[in-house]
């Protein structure tokens, strides 16, 4: 399978293609410093058979065969990359060598040599995964392949090397049954895949420009080299700087959005109407998203409350947009919306079709509404539907922070508790959701003026913080927790002299402190007192954690609680960067006789481990990592503090408020 062929990017100071420009080739030796790395010999000498046995083989190719349209490697075709860049041939550039100095930073791709499939298979090793398509290559058994010769550079990589970790963290080269040592040494570096969790190629290339020039393999510099003039493996500015060099701006997501909801394409009123004629009580919800398809503590939530208005003898009307959205839509903006009828999918409608049909076709009997998520949709929008019902009293539920910001987490700029300050102050303005913040409380307000909104909250700790920043009115406030936990028990003894178990739950996100915990195995991987695990959807191969997939879905709602029975852990790590409004993981952890460990800013999870009986709350990341390098952390150990296990016992959500209404 080719790639796509990349377009050129002007360079305003690269005029190329200039007659000018054509006469500034580079020097030889410029040529050869850059190119003698990446530079195959071997696939050279067995393609080229008629080079003379005495003739260098990067020697060759510089002089005279990249001029004949011969390959440097197996991975790089030079007449094909000529011919996808033709101002790069008029100028008279070696292509691999423009493309390692320029082509790969200006985005230009490249293809496979057409004698890949030939040399892989003589030598007993394959291509990359991309390539197999095109060539017809598979992989040679591991044990076919050759051992590898090493000089002094790949000598001192492979003793430092991490082949598991190279290989889970790069799936296609796992899959082409590659050897992933001479990847990394052939092309991984070139690729920017990192040889291990503690280096990072392109931090070393970015906080040491002149090794970047000098085109060498960065790995190998730092090993002979860069470790002993004091160079660092990679940048020390933490997983938040990570995450704001990725920040996508709030204005990019909504025109994403916006983009995608235009092109949904809307179904026909009857397929909305037909199945509602039957409809005769009728419990109507809005959130962010199809609960039936996606999985998280929202969609759970919205799964009970589904099941336990059926179990009042209603059914369920969920609307959600069609198309992601990261904020609420604005008039103007499109929002067609899915519709879910007691979990059926029945297809896509505009918001002014759902209110026609819902006016025409309302039931008689018991109507009511809940609001999970206001993403997605628009206030008057809204409010127009559940009026087609004839109601105006309903339910708001406060899943996330939603009303008070469109940065929902109230993350600033994504790395750190912000608290809600007040509109347009510094501590506000200095965010990137400041600009967008304006169109969210505008809209919650709209919504709160033409509904009668009784505010739900998980937590009391979730109510008490959104009702100090007083923002919005509710007609009321009640808390209503999603669990508890009940039926107390004595946890069975954990096996004598085993080391302490700290687990992490979810997925590896930020987020929710994910970074904190991969840092935690790292520093700790030798310490035969300590033990680490993952369960979640998927693993991170740069934590030292034994991983365990553990996915909740509708099939196994209590996935997660049974494989922390199974796995007793002795306490779980819940680091949220954001305030948590409720938490699942943390009362799962619980339940299982796990003690919670968490920060000050995690909201009603330090709330939570607050409690002696379920946890500790440790005054910010540098007492976490004291707190194991000192063995102080040990005092959490099920035996230590006589752990005990719950049953969780699961709220109705909204299905038990409407039980109780007269």
């Amino acid at each position: 399978m080719h790639t796509t062929r990349a377009r050129r990017r002007k360079d305003p100071e690269d005029p190329m293609p200039t007659r000018a420009t054509a006469r500034r080739r580079p020097e030889p030796e410029d040529v050869l410093r850059v190119i003698s790395p990446a530079f195959d010999p071997d696939f050279y000498r067995a393609i080229y058979t008629d080079l003379p046995a005495d003739m260098p083989p990067l020697w060759h190719y510089r002089m005279a065969g990249w001029r004949e349209g011969r390959d440097p490697a197996p991975w790089f075709s030079a007449p094909d990359y000529l011919a996808d860049n033709p101002e790069v041939q008029r100028a008279g550039w070696e292509p691999l060598h423009h493309y390692l100095s320029r082509g790969r930073r200006e985005g230009r791709e490249v293809r496979p040599s057409r004698w890949a499939a030939r040399y892989f298979g003589e030598t007993g090793w394959a291509p990359p995964a991309w390539s197999f398509k095109s060539f017809g290559a598979t992989p040679a058994p591991a044990a076919a392949r050759p051992a590898i010769p090493l000089n002094e550079q790949e000598a001192a990589i492979a003793a430092e090397f991490d082949a598991a970790f190279y290989l889970a963290a790069n799936p296609d080269i796992a899959a082409a049954g590659m050897d992933p040592l001479r990847h990394f040494l052939r092309t991984g570096w070139l690729e920017g895949r990192d040889p291990n969790p503690r280096f990072s190629v392109r931090d070393y290339l970015e906080l040491h420009p002149d090794i970047a020039a000098a085109g060498v393999n960065p790995f190998a510099h730092f090993l002979l080299a860069g470790r002993a003039e004091g160079r660092a493996a990679r940048h020390d500015l933490g997983f938040r700087y990570d995450v704001l060099s990725r920040l996508k701006s709030p204005e990019d997501r909504i025109a994403e959005s916006v983009r995608a909801s235009a092109a949904q394409r809307a179904d026909p009123p009857e397929r909305l109407a037909a199945p509602l004629a039957a409809v005769r009580d009728l419990h109507l919800t809005f959130s962010h998203d199809d609960y039936i398809e996606h999985s998280g503590g929202l969609q759970s939530c919205l799964r009970r409350e589904s099941a336990r208005v059926a179990q009042l003898g209603r059914d369920h009307l969920h609307l959600f947009p069609a198309a992601a959205w990261p904020s609420v839509r604005a008039a103007g903006e499109p929002g067609p919306l899915g519709a879910l009828l007691n979990g059926r999918r029945l297809g896509v409608f505009a918001p002014e079709t759902v209110r026609e049909v819902l006016s025409r076709a309302a039931p008689a009997g018991r109507r009511s509404f809940a609001v999970h998520s206001l993403l997605g949709h628009e206030p008057d929008a809204t409010a127009d539907i559940v009026e087609a019902l004839g109601l105006r009293e309903g339910f708001f539920w406060l899943h996330d922070f939603a009303s008070l910001c469109s940065g929902f987490h109230l993350q600033r700029n994504d790395v750190e508790d912000c608290g809600a300050p007040a509109p347009g102050s510094a501590a506000c303005t200095v965010c990137a959701y400041s600009p967008t913040r304006a169109r969210h409380l505008d809209a919650h307000a709209r919504l709160f003026e033409r509904l009668r909104l009784t505010v739900v909250a998980p937590s009391q700790t979730t109510l008490d913080f959104w009702s100090d920043r007083g923002l919005l009115r509710a007609e009321a406030a009640v808390v209503l927790p999603h669990a508890g936990l009940v039926a107390p028990r004595p946890a069975a003894e954990p096996a004598a002299g085993r080391p302490f178990r700290l687990a992490y739950l979810g997925m590896p996100q930020p987020l929710k402190g994910w970074p904190i915990f991969r840092e935690l195995t790292q520093a700790f991987a030798g310490d035969p007192r300590y033990e680490f695990l993952h369960l979640g959807g998927r693993p991170d191969p740069g934590a030292y954690a034994q991983f365990h997939r553990v996915i909740v879905t509708p099939e196994w709602p209590t996935a997660m609680q049974d494989t922390l029975t199974e796995l007793e852990p002795d306490a779980a790590l819940i680091w949220p960067l954001c305030r948590e409004t409720f938490s699942f993981t943390a009362y799962e952890a619980a339940a299982a006789g796990a003690a919670v460990v968490t920060g000050p800013d995690s909201g009603n999870v330090a709330a939570f481990a607050a409690d002696p009986r379920h946890g500790r709350v440790l005054a910010d990341e540098a007492a976490l990592f004291d707190a194991f390098a000192t063995g102080e952390i040990l005092a959490l150990s099920r035996a230590a503090r006589r752990a005990e296990v719950f049953d969780i016992a699961y709220s109705g959500m909204t299905g038990d408020l409407v039980a109780e209404a007269p």
